[in-house]
């Protein structure tokens, strides 16, 4: 459940903030969000979920992937017209 905080920010976190968002291509909220969680993965460490759910993605990957032959596929891309 998402609660609500409110912090004063100096005007060097203010522009460090808007740096990351703008990095970021998001809110300013949500990079300082994206921040905190990435501040407290470089120091706490990952949640024991996260691992699982990496190889869990990349085994769908895998899964959708196969058979498929990606230089064809480059070749098709390159020639197709995209209307651009």
């Amino acid at each position: 459940m998402a609660q609500r905080t409110t912090i004063l920010l100096d005007d060097e976190t203010r522009e460090a903030a808007r740096q990351l968002a703008r990095r970021y291509h998001c809110s300013v909220s949500q990079a300082m969000r994206r921040a905190v969680i990435e501040q407290r993965d470089a120091v706490v460490g990952l949640p024991a979920a996260r691992p699982r759910e990496r190889r869990q993605a990349l085994e769908r990957l895998f899964t959708l992937f196969e058979g498929h032959n990606a230089a064809r596929e480059v070749r098709r891309l390159k020639t197709q017209d995209h209307g651009f």
